[in-house]
């Protein structure tokens, strides 16, 4: 038995989600957002080159010879698939492994919003899931597949470096290709797949500029495309894929990719309170106010088209975190650490926290609604209540009503003070003494 496998079977058993090993360290693993010590004893590089080219293909311990680094997947028959990055730095031989549960988690599992399922109904276009490394990108693209894989009678092809969650073919027939096992590379395959009737391709990652052109053009030639991007919200997803191509040919790729677009979900993960870590998601559907911004390059418009688009299904990210912080699921300090707009969220949760109270530590506590409830559906620190949403829906919307009744409160009296003020005014005028208008007869006079 390789010995790294008893490490990855502690890594299971304590629902960790990343085994990091570095030459001249303990080991440690990532659990519920925090990195925790496996074992005190240091392990030397040694013992670090053998834990990773006991388990590493052939091919990889030759890139690894030559460029010092190497990505491939790892199995434990029964217990789960490993995403295996191996390194060489200043103390030796190091890698990190991502275990992969063997189970894909549903969309309802996830809790997915509405709008980002329906992004797998769509006949053709482009969807992007974005987020900063670790966020989940990989779980939520495979449980959109599996939405796909459940509900249409359609051709899959993935494309991926490596291979993480392993689909069964259902009412689609799936082909799953990894990078430099079954092809050369992203786009190669992705070309190659225009030659093998697909009706859905998913790109694990768009991480160069031909990747990206095929992926678009993919989309537009009546495909349906989900890719990867590492951004952190939707306007600046627009701007890294359109920014990566030279200045001469943007203005066309803005065009293309207005039209080929549908949709970006942007999501980061967040600790949990009391354990584990849930998603807060950011979703721009792409409507024609939104293609008109992208085609005329005024991405910074996107956000205000999204704050009065929740009837199509926009979410921004703040209002997401400001949910799971009214309901008591995230501390504030959290999602301020997470938000791109700390001082926006700052200000709704201030305007918001008259719903409930405080602790004692200083959380928002919503009345009505348990904090502990909700527990994880299978994948380590990855969870999402939709009664807590429901509930802090309907919060916000109370305290909104209360608000504009404040507002229209205040402009009454505002209304009626001014009123009587004019009205004191003429009053006053009225009751000016006979004296009074003399003097002021004498004095029109003399200017004559």
């Amino acid at each position: 038995m390789p010995l790294i496998d008893q490490y990855l079977r502690q890594l299971n058993d304590q629902n960790g989600s990343d085994l990091h090993v570095t030459a001249r360290e303990p080991a440690r693993m990532r659990v519920h957002g925090s990195m925790v010590v496996i074992a005190p004893q240091v392990l030397e590089p040694a013992v670090t080159q053998r834990l990773f080219e006991e388990i590493m293909p052939e091919p990889n311990i030759r890139e690894f010879h030559e460029s010092n680094d190497t990505d491939f997947a790892y199995e434990l028959p029964g217990l789960a698939r490993f995403r295996v990055n191996v390194f060489r730095d200043i103390r030796g031989v190091g890698g990190v492994v991502r275990i992969i549960p063997m189970t894909i988690l549903s969309a309802d599992q996830l809790g997915l919003p509405a709008p980002v399922r329906r992004f797998c109904e769509l006949p053709n276009g482009l969807v992007l899931v974005t987020g900063p490394t670790g966020s989940g990108k990989s779980t939520t693209l495979a449980a959109l597949i599996d939405l796909v894989n459940n509900s249409r009678d359609d051709h899959v092809i993935t494309i991926e470096d490596p291979i993480e969650f392993v689909h069964v073919s259902k009412r689609c027939l799936i082909n799953q290709r990894e990078v430099h096992s079954h092809t050369g590379s992203f786009a190669r395959a992705l070309r190659a797949a225009l030659r093998e009737d697909p009706d859905v391709v998913l790109v694990g990652e768009m991480r160069d500029l031909e990747t990206t052109r095929i992926a678009i053009e993919t989309a537009e030639t009546g495909h349906l495309v989900f890719g990867t991007l590492h951004t952190r919200t939707a306007p600046s997803t627009i701007d890294r894929l359109i920014g990566q191509f030279p200045a001469s040919e943007q203005e066309q790729i803005r065009v293309m990719a207005a039209t080929s677009i549908r949709g970006v979900v942007a999501q980061t993960l967040l600790k949990r309170k009391p354990r584990g870590r849930i998603a807060a998601y950011e979703v721009m559907v792409v409507t024609p106010a939104i293609q008109n911004t992208i085609r005329e390059g005024k991405i910074f418009q996107i956000p205000s088209i999204m704050q009065i688009s929740a009837k199509y299904g926009m979410v921004c990210l703040n209002d997401s975190l400001l949910k799971l912080v009214l309901a008591g699921t995230v501390d504030p300090a959290e999602a301020m650490a997470r938000s791109d707009d700390p001082a926006d969220l700052q200000r709704k949760i201030q305007v918001a926290t008259g719903i409930g109270g405080e602790s004692d530590s200083g959380t928002v506590v919503v009345s009505g609604i348990d904090p502990a409830a909700g527990e994880s559906a299978g994948l380590p620190g990855y969870e999402f209540n939709a009664q807590h949403v429901m509930d802090a829906e309907a919060a916000l919307k109370r305290k909104a009503a209360e608000a504009r009744e404040r507002r229209h409160a205040e402009r009454a009296a505002r209304y009626q003070q001014e009123k009587e003020e004019r009205e004191k005014k003429q009053l006053e005028q009225q009751q000016q003494t006979p004296d009074d208008d003399a003097r002021k007869g004498f004095f029109q006079r003399f200017k004559k």
